[in-house]
This record gives C-alpha cells, structure tokens and sequence, in this order.
C-alpha cells in the first residue's frame, strides 16, 4: 500500500483510523471532519480513486500521477493544489537533491502525495497531532506544517552551500587551474535550487491574500511567518549566485593576468637572448673579415701579384685589422656591442 497514514479530525482530534478509503469518506462525511491522506508514490489506481470522490481535477491529477513539476500553487474551485520542492544537500558531492510533495487541500480534506522519501510528512502530523487547538483550524493548518518543513530544511542545504562557496574563495587565490569547472558546478546547483525556491514568495503571498476575516487571523500570521522565511532562503540564494558569477569573474581576470605575465617573461626572455644572438654575430662578423683576407691571400697561387709586392704583407694585416675595427664600431653604433 502506498497510503502511509490515514486518519480522521474532529475538533483537532483524530477520532477515526480507516482501514479503507471508502471508510475514510464515510466518517469524514459522517461526523464533519478533516480527512487527512499521506501517500507515498502511489499508484494510478489509488490516486484515481481518492480524486474520485473528492472529486479532484484530472489535469492536478496526471501533474502528481507524473511528477516532476516546478513550485506552483493553482486553484481549481474550492480545491488548492500546491506542488512543493523539498531539498537537501549532498555535501561530498556537492549536489542539491531535490524531492517532489504534492497537495491536495479542500475545505475538509488534504491529500499529501510524495515522490521522494524526504521530507517525512508524519514528523509535521506528530506535531500538529500534539496541539489539537492548531489542528482544529481545519486544513489551512496542515498546510501551513508542511510548507513550514519544507522550508526549514532549506536551511541545512543554504548552510551546505555556504560553505563550499567560502572554501571556493579560499582556493580561487591559491592558483588551482580546477577550481573554474568546481565554480561552474555550484553555481549551476544554485540555480537549480532559485528555481525550486523563488516560486515560493508568489505562492505565500496568495495564500496569505486567500484568507480573510477575523476568523483567519491567527492563520494568516502562521503563513506570513512562513513568508519571511522564504524571503530569507531566496534572498540568500540570491546572495550565493552573485557570489559565484563575481568568483568566475575573478578567476577568468587572474587567470588572464597569469597567462600576461607568462607572455611578458617570454618576451622578456626572448629579447634577452636576441641580444646575446646580436653580440655573438657582431664578434663572428668581426673575426670573420680577417678571417677571410687571412684565407685569400693563404691560397698561394702562382699568379698572385701581391705575393710579390714588398708592401703585400703588411697591406694584409693592415686590412685585417681595419675591417675588424670598422666593423666592431659598426655593430657598436648600433648597439649590438
């Protein structure tokens, strides 16, 4: 069976616990009371058979047959349907697990449908089962503890995110090449969780504007409680996803400053060894006039004119030496020397 629990209040009280559906309408009907059905991923005929007799809109219907809804909060006559986002925070992988409750409430009923195994909805009818006066209140009030759940257990995930974001601004300085894509992936994790969470605000406000009179004052203070606590998870969400873009921000800037100063030691590096190439071809050009009068005139061919001449040996070192100086002040002039 995939109905967790099943009960009948009159006065706040539960008087009845049926064994069946059929036996839960009848003394819902029989003593004017608040019927109270939690199901866990039930089954199409189940489910079916409670909108049946309540006789719940088919289109709400295949939303919680389904699943996988956004927040939303929608009216379909006298009937409310809510569809709540419950979250919690794998800290070792750093993911937001989300979990899905849908609600059905009419002015004498709630049907609690949930596809996920947290949060646990009987912690919500221990509590109220404990102040019969809150539970009095009719429908309104089990409402209002399940949304009150939901939302405080956004506060351990909120707290779960703090903290990896205060480690990402530890590590951004610290050079790690990595911690972009771990940005990336909280950030994205964030998002997820403003979608869940951001309906909210709306959702509480209409509940708040759907009761009037005096007689649902009390009432209205329960959801506007529930209200600030919304504002303070989505305005932190807020807070956490400006946090990671500015992060990203950051690091896309110091990684560009790293890679501009690894180009600067190259140029640096680069002009510093054009300038030893710049001597070290300055000296070879220096040595090498010599070098090559020294070459020519060690042929020794018969027909060399200035082997002969009596001046020949010192007009060659005379011209040695003076296309090395002239070349030395060359490159000097320069400043390649």
């Amino acid at each position: 069976m995939t109905i967790t629990d099943n009960a009948v209040y009159v006065g706040g009280r539960r008087t009845a616990e049926p064994k069946t559906l059929d036996e839960t309408f009848e003394v819902m009907r029989e003593h004017q009371g608040v019927a109270w059905i939690d199901m866990l991923h039930p089954d199409k005929t189940e489910l079916r058979a409670v909108a049946d007799e309540l006789n719940l809109h088919h289109l709400a219907v295949e939303d919680a047959l389904t699943g996988h809804q956004r927040s939303k909060l929608e009216r379909y006559g006298e009937t409310l349907f809510v569809v709540l986002r419950p979250a919690e925070y794998l800290d070792d992988v750093e993911k937001v697990k989300f979990g899905e409750v849908h609600v059905f409430m009419g002015p004498d009923f709630m049907v609690s449908v949930s596809h996920s195994d947290f949060p646990d909805i009987g912690t919500v009818r221990k509590r109220l089962e404990a102040h019969p006066d809150l539970l009095a209140e009719g429908p309104h009030m089990i409402l209002y503890g399940i949304l009150d759940l939901i939302v405080d257990e956004y506060a351990p995930v909120l707290d779960g995110l703090q903290n990896d974001i205060d480690e990402i601004e530890d590590q951004l300085f610290s050079g790690d090449r990595e911690v972009s894509k771990r940005i990336y992936d909280l950030l994205r994790e964030v998002i997820d969780f403003q979608r869940a969470t951001r309906p909210l605000d709306d959702m509480m406000a209409r509940l708040v504007d759907g009761l009037t009179g005096e007689a649902e004052l009390e009432m209205k203070r329960h959801f506007r409680d529930v209200a600030d606590h919304v504002t303070r998870v989505t305005d932190r969400a807020d807070s956490f996803r400006s946090l990671l873009e500015n992060a990203l921000t950051v690091h896309s800037t110091l990684v560009a400053e790293r890679q501009n100063d690894e180009m600067t030691r190259m140029t640096e590096t680069s002009l510093a060894q054009g300038e030893q190439v710049k001597k070290i071809s300055s000296w070879a050009a220096v040595l090498f006039a010599p070098t090559l009068v020294a070459a020519i005139y060690g042929m020794n061919f018969t027909n060399m004119p200035e082997l002969n001449w009596y001046f020949g040996y010192p007009f060659a070192l005379a011209l040695m030496l003076g296309s090395g100086v002239a070349l030395y002040f060359a490159f000097k002039k320069r400043g390649w020397l």
